[in-house]
C-alpha cells in the first residue's frame, strides 16, 4: 500500500460547514421550537413556534447530507 491510501484523506469542505456542529445547532433550534409552543406567555412566540421547528427540521435534514 502507498502512503496515499493510507492516509486518511482529508475534506475538501470548511470546518464550520461539517455535519457535527450543525447538527447540534439544528437540534437547538428544532428544541427552542418546542418551547416557544408550549409556553404560556407569550402569542407571538406560539404563533412562530411551528416555523422554527420546521426550519430546524429542514435545516436538520439538508445538513445530515455534509461530510463528518
Amino acid at each position: 500500500m502507498s502512503a496515499v491510501t493510507t492516509k486518511k484523506r482529508r475534506s475538501a469542505w470548511p470546518r464550520i460547514l461539517r455535519r457535527g456542529l450543525l447538527e447540534n445547532i439544528a437540534t437547538v433550534v428544532i428544541g427552542l421550537g418546542f418551547l416557544m409552543l408550549f409556553q404560556p406567555f407569550a402569542i407571538t412566540l406560539y404563533t412562530w413556534s411551528f416555523v422554527t421547528m420546521l426550519a430546524g427540521t429542514v435545516m436538520f435534514i439538508v445538513v445530515s447530507k455534509f461530510p463528518e
